[in-house]
């Protein structure tokens, strides 16, 4: 894919959400970073302490548990929304540029359902992969490999 001078590429997990813009052209992309944000985020056994609710049935002697919370990943749920306002606040920003966003699976879906309308408009291609951890070029060689269409 060819990623034209001014592009915004948001690349983003449950933890960790960058914003980059394509300083270079379109053949030899440079991607300096707008924004970064980080979500502190311990595992679920950290964050909740209470066993699960039973219930019972209204008729007979049954009893079922209600299942538990995962703080985990409702902590992840709630970073994509606030990684999506972030994304749209850089669309806002830069109204003529296009988006890419590269995203975690769970963390693509989550995103997708809170794009505002500045983002929509302006999105070019979404890429589900977990890129978070790699190197600037390791996100330009697989936006240059992606296909379209």
């Amino acid at each position: 894919m060819k990623i034209e001078h001014g592009t915004l590429v948001m690349v983003a997990d449950g933890a960790q959400a960058l914003v980059f813009r394509n300083e270079g052209d379109g053949k030899y992309p440079v991607l300096e970073t707008l924004s970064h944000a980080r979500n502190d985020n311990p595992a679920t056994r950290e964050q909740g302490s209470d066993a699960p609710g039973r219930t019972h049935s209204s008729t007979g002697a049954r009893r079922s548990a209600f299942g538990d919370t995962d703080w985990h990943q409702q902590s992840e749920d709630d970073f994509a929304r606030h990684a999506a306002d972030v994304l749209e606040q850089a669309a806002s920003t830069h109204p003529q540029e296009g988006i890419i966003v590269v995203a975690a699976p769970r963390t693509l879906g989550t995103l997708r359902k809170h794009y505002g309308g500045a983002t929509a408009k302006q999105l070019v291609a979404e890429i589900n992969k977990d890129l978070v951890g790699h190197t600037t070029d390791d996100v330009i060689a697989v936006l240059m490999a992606h296909q379209t269409g």
